[in-house]
């Protein structure tokens, strides 16, 4: 059974989706109760998961999802999948540090059915053009001692991890990211000599200075995070 403090964090993720969806305008949300027919549309739904303090199955379903591949064009740099994400992810780190999954194209008809799961309609003038669901995942584990809990981790030694290197980012308009070519020049959002970011698995953990080992690159840590620092990212 959701609490309060669920709908709310949940209230305030659809929220965020809103805000940042692309090629829609003055859309609005109302919450309903699931379990709920399942609509046609629910079978090419748009999937992901979001990791972390608080982690969540994320689905959205579009009467009428062509505007994604318009958005996307006719090349296949940008996939009607890649439009989404940038609303996905605002929406999802409302819940909390965390890694969104890739978004890929699904049947919801599993979260539709969940009492779990909390739906929304999106409107737009009062017509429905589809739903939002959201089905918050515990990741708390019983109390255990310290043996016990090192155990369990010692399991996880060879398991691998991607980390990454980050020399900086920034955010474009789709049209400018279609109209990319040999030779563009695109500007990042750090300057000149300034550390390098360490990622490991999405998530921020470190910084560094990038350096060249056997004419090979390579990053030499200057600084470890801690939780407060990555949660500020």
């Amino acid at each position: 059974m959701r609490t309060a403090l669920q709908t709310s964090e949940q209230q305030l993720a659809v929220d965020a989706l809103i805000k940042h969806m692309p090629g829609t305008a003055n859309l609005s949300s109302a919450a309903i109760e699931s379990p709920l027919p399942v609509p046609a549309a629910a079978a090419s739904a748009i999937l992901a998961s979001w990791v972390g303090e608080t982690s969540a199955d994320l689905a959205l379903v579009l009467v009428d999802s062509s505007f994604l591949a318009e958005a996307s064009g006719s090349q296949t740099l940008v996939k009607p999948t890649d439009v989404i994400v940038p609303a996905l992810q605002e929406s999802a780190g409302v819940l909390g540090t965390g890694v969104l999954s890739d978004a890929v194209e699904g049947d919801a008809a599993t979260l539709f059915a969940d009492p779990e799961a909390q739906v929304f309609e999106l409107l737009a003038a009062g017509v429905v053009i589809g739903w939002y669901l959201i089905r918050l995942r515990s990741e708390l584990a019983p109390v255990a001692s310290a043996r016990s809990i090192e155990g369990r981790l010692s399991r996880l030694n060879e398991v691998e991890m991607t980390l990454t290197v980050e020399i900086g980012r920034t955010r474009m308009p789709i049209r400018n990211v279609l109209g990319l070519e040999v030779g563009t020049v695109v500007e990042l959002d750090r300057a000149v000599g300034a550390p390098a970011d360490v990622l490991l698995n999405g998530r921020l953990i470190a910084h560094g200075e990038v350096v060249v080992v056997d004419q090979e690159f390579a990053v030499r840590i200057t600084r470890i995070l801690d939780g407060a620092d990555t949660a500020a990212r």
